[in-house]
């Protein structure tokens, strides 16, 4: 049952150079309840809950925790005074085991001795609890990003908090799993734990959450049941205006061969993998969790290894065996961790978007910054990233506006060849549609967009044709008019065309 108001936070304005974050926004969350925070990317949402878990300090407004002043100096205060935070980027020790990562710098001792039997036993008892299949002593760095988002679930579970906020929870999450989340997060509910919940998949906030406030440029606009809303209203309150579509597909003019790959094997990740796409096409990857589809693209990227195979482009064979390889044959990738394989975060946005095409912007040797100033400022346009400046470090940018500089940095590289592997993972509703405008634009211009994405809808609503991976294998390939979720399913399982 809900009860009293546990935490209050009162006209909280957060001031960064040369932008306001937060302009005099409040909020309250009660006990027993989950409380979600909507709104566009750059809306403010993490950025208040970067306030109530110390991560910063507010400029302005008051924050009460269970009635009383709450003055917070730290990730670690925070969570020593019941407030735990799972955040939308990882920050995991990769060199570390999954146990070690749970229980860092608080491990149960005997003596001065860690107690690793019962650090091992504890972080194992969260995991399981939470129906995740992951040994506790595994290294964090063999670990898939789905699994590592499990991980700091589970660390901020072992808290026992009065207070959790999961910023982006299930972003990298299969079904399965989302729905164990959903378990843990009820019987939170049941144990009187107050619950905030940043998410852009509008159809689970509608099953989970009890209330929703939506945010809007810093500001609040408003707080409703869920029971007493729709997802149109919502969408409505967070951008200010209706989106009639949210798969805005145009079919542009279907030309020869631009990608073609055979025979692709890669030791027990890759098996026989073969397909091509076509100049003006946007091909769907679909698959279940450890399908093989992120290693099949990093393999075509040259960013790991192969056994064996051949990659053709426009016809002609060529060999990969880095990064640089496929970008020299116009292929870019957007990869699915843009934190720590899209981005460097201590760079500005002009920097990152240039960081792959720094030739088209050289002349003698040195960077003409007029000239990289122009490419940057179209793109910045184009793509509507929300920044206050072209020398803003993109460490400060929102997660969603973060994803559109990697965007950029491939376009600026003029890519015939577009990988994009999770498009639209952490963006709003409102960027997800100005995403696949822009997808429909590169098709037009003859360029080939490969997306692979977990979302089916997205699939969906945005191939022209989809390939469908198990076990390293490609089970299926349908057309657009085909193409079913039941289909998807049914291939994304193990099935085949006979």
């Amino acid at each position: 049952m809900q009860g009293e108001i546990v935490v209050q936070m009162n006209n909280i304005t957060m001031e960064f150079p040369g932008v306001r974050a937060l302009d005099n926004v409040s909020f309250e969350t009660r006990k027993g309840e989950v409380h979600v925070l909507l709104g566009e990317n750059g809306a403010g949402k993490s950025t208040l809950m970067k306030i109530l878990t110390g991560v910063y300090k507010q400029t302005d407004g008051k924050i009460f925790l269970k009635g009383q002043p709450y003055e917070i100096k730290s990730i670690k205060d925070a969570e020593e005074k019941g407030i735990s935070m799972i955040f939308q980027e990882l920050n995991l020790v990769p060199f570390l085991s999954v146990a070690e990562n749970i229980f860092l710098g608080r491990e149960p001792r005997i003596g001065i001795q860690i107690d690793w039997k019962k650090v091992n036993r504890d972080a194992q008892t969260l995991l399981d609890n939470l129906g995740v299949k992951i040994n506790g002593k595994t290294i964090v760095k063999n670990l898939t990003i789905a699994q590592q988002q499990m991980v700091e679930i589970s660390k901020a579970l072992s808290y026992n908090p009065d207070v959790i906020v999961m910023d982006e929870p299930t972003s990298s999450l299969t079904e399965r799993e989302i729905q164990e989340l959903f378990k843990t997060i009820r019987d939170l509910k049941n144990k009187g734990v107050c619950i905030v919940y940043i998410s852009h998949r509008m159809e689970e906030l509608l099953e989970i959450g009890d209330r929703v406030t939506v945010l809007r440029d810093g500001q609040y606009v408003g707080t409703v049941n869920v029971k007493e809303t729709s997802i149109d209203g919502l969408i409505q309150m967070m951008v200010g205006r209706t989106l009639n579509e949210k798969f805005p597909k145009e079919c542009a003019p279907v030309g020869a061969k631009s990608l073609e790959v055979r025979n692709l094997n890669q030791g027990k990740r890759l098996k026989n993998v073969s397909f091509h796409v076509n100049k003006g096409e946007v091909v769907g990857f679909a698959g279940l969790m450890g399908a093989g589809r992120t290693e099949l693209m990093r393999a075509i990227f040259g960013a790991d290894p192969v056994d064996s195979g051949e990659i053709f482009v426009n016809g002609e064979k060529v060999t990969i065996k880095s990064p640089k390889d496929a970008i020299k044959n116009r292929i870019g990738f957007l990869t699915e961790d843009r934190k720590h394989q899209g981005l460097v975060l201590k760079l500005d946005v002009k920097q990152n978007i240039t960081l792959s095409n720094l030739e088209k912007i050289t002349k003698n040797t040195a960077i003409s910054f007029s000239e990289e100033k122009e490419l940057c400022d179209q793109l910045v346009k184009d793509l509507n990233i929300k920044t206050p400046a072209l020398h803003q470090k993109v460490k400060f940018l929102s997660g969603g506006n973060q994803q559109k500089v990697v965007l950029a940095k491939w376009i600026a590289t003029q890519s015939d060849i577009l990988i994009i592997d999770e498009p639209t993972r952490g963006i709003d509703v409102g960027a997800k549609v100005e995403i696949y405008k822009l997808m429909n634009e590169l098709t037009k211009q003859g360029a080939t967009v490969i997306m692979v994405s977990s979302e089916l809808p997205e699939v969906l609503g945005m191939s022209d044709r989809i390939y469908i991976m198990h076990e390293g294998k490609i089970t299926g390939e349908l057309t657009r008019q085909e193409a079913t979720q039941e289909k998807v399913l049914h291939f994304a399982t193990g099935g085949n065309k006979k």
